[in-house]
């Protein structure tokens, strides 16, 4: 660890985390000591701050409070995670209807968020500093994991608008002293491609952060025009707020010269997990609860996808009890090589309802079609899009293009799924364009299925 970063992560950081009123190192301690616990007691912990939140949202929360007396239930009721159950899940069409009776009553210091509503359903909600504190010492504990540390050199490429237009002044400056470059993800074209090199040669960052595609794409151009980034020190890129393909994996990993660690997480249900150097994408389970559902919302086999629901144990100020994500994925049983007690997702499929509708109205997931994608030699990116009921259009960028043989095959897997009536239009692309946020969403179905 250099000086500058043994300044910024043991004073210049604290200090800035206690002048806005967060416990964050506190926090990070804590979390660092119980990752290590075994499971049982990690899952003892979490009944334990189950049941005292419930206490609260039971008294404090009008909407809980009309729940448990109308079903006769109780706190005490809830001894085992699997007792989760008993509570409904609660969804962002829920928790608007709801409007005020969904804030503790007595609740103040809130800071107020809102979803970029990319999934059609955007939700203004409101966070306690200490859930704040905890998302931030959560990541601060697994950006540790990989040898890296706040202080150390940091290029963010991102294109969210929220954290672009964030950047005043006195936020520039903070992160001048905690040596962070944010650079926009839009316009990442052959020349954007070009200074984003630049940038990453100049800084010589020690770890990057942003989406997988787009950080793909800098690999990609980096090797084809044979400009080195595997020499400059760079310890991990963090990738998050898309299904992290093998495809992108490989070639960041590779040009790079560093590891690649998935991030899962949302404004809304905080940060959920991260992988760590062996592989395992951990929970935050001291204050996090992660169930696995199926579409009647009964919990599925362990191992076996489902939607993912999560249950924030930090606070009852704006609760999320069994809070539906949007996203499909699996829970890993298997004990992790790192040694750490923390559970572990796998298989993120993304969002749930990134799917396509065949012809006699069913509903295709588009795992169904990643799956079949991912055996195309020289994949780049991909991006199926349903325009009508009848028409499918699938943009494909890959270096050698596909052959005819394997086109062949994609279109009577189309057909397979949604049935020989949809007209299947391939199209190779340079590049698949992001949506205007900057993310890469790989499958998009503009047909009402009702």
């Amino acid at each position: 660890m250099s000086p500058w970063t043994r300044l910024v992560a043991g004073g210049l950081f604290p200090l800035h985390e206690r002048l806005k009123g967060h416990h964050s190192v506190a926090h990070r301690r804590a979390l660092e000591a119980s990752q290590w616990w075994p499971a049982d007691r990690l899952a003892a912990l979490q009944v334990q701050r189950l049941q005292a939140l419930l206490h609260d949202v039971a008294t404090r929360v009008p909407y809980y409070r009309r729940l448990f007396r109308a079903q006769g239930l109780t706190p005490e009721q809830f001894r085992t995670l699997d007792d989760l159950a008993r509570l409904p899940v609660t969804d962002k069409a829920l928790i608007r209807a709801q409007g005020q009776d969904w804030l503790a009553e007595g609740a103040t210091g809130l800071v107020r968020q809102r979803t970029s509503g990319s999934s059609g359903e955007p939700l203004t909600f409101w966070l306690s500093k200490d859930r704040i504190s905890l998302d931030i010492a959560a990541k601060w504990r697994a950006t540790r994991w990989w040898d890296v540390d706040i202080g150390d050199r940091e290029l963010v490429l991102w294109g969210s608008a929220v954290e672009n237009q964030a950047q005043n002044r006195l936020r520039a400056w903070r992160d001048r002293l905690m040596r962070s470059r944010l650079v926009p993800a839009q316009a990442l074209d052959g020349p954007g491609l070009d200074r984003v090199i630049e940038q990453i040669q100049r800084f010589r960052p020690r770890m990057l952060f942003g989406y997988p595609s787009a950080l793909s794409r800098v690999a990609w151009r980096a090797r084809e025009q044979g400009r080195r980034l595997d020499d400059l020190g760079i310890r991990v890129a963090f990738t998050t707020s898309e299904v992290l393909r093998p495809e992108w994996r490989g070639v960041i990993g590779e040009v790079l010269g560093c590891g690649v660690a998935n991030e899962y997480g949302a404004r809304d249900a905080g940060f959920i997990a991260r992988e760590c150097p062996a592989g395992g994408l951990h929970v935050s389970a001291e204050y996090l609860i992660v169930e696995v559902l199926d579409d009647a919302d009964q919990p599925v086999p362990p191992g076996e996808a489902g939607h993912l629901v999560v249950t924030t144990l930090a606070g009852p100020e704006f609760p999320f009890l069994r809070y539906r994500t949007g996203d499909r994925g699996a829970l890993d049983t298997t004990p992790c090589p790192c040694g750490r007690g923390l559970p572990r997702l796998s298989r993120l499929e993304g969002r749930a309802n990134d799917g396509l509708l065949a012809w006699n109205g069913a509903w295709v997931h588009g795992s169904r079609f990643n799956y079949l994608l991912r055996e195309l030699d020289g994949l780049r990116a991909y991006k199926i899009v349903q325009h009508r009921r009848d028409a499918v259009e699938v943009l494909l960028s890959a270096d050698p293009p596909p052959d005819e043989g394997f086109e062949q095959r994609l279109r009577m897997a189309f057909a397979d799924a949604l049935g020989p009536e949809v007209g299947i239009t391939l199209r190779r692309v340079d590049a698949v364009p992001p949506e205007p946020n900057g993310k890469h969403r790989h499958v998009v179905c503009r047909v009402d299925a009702g």
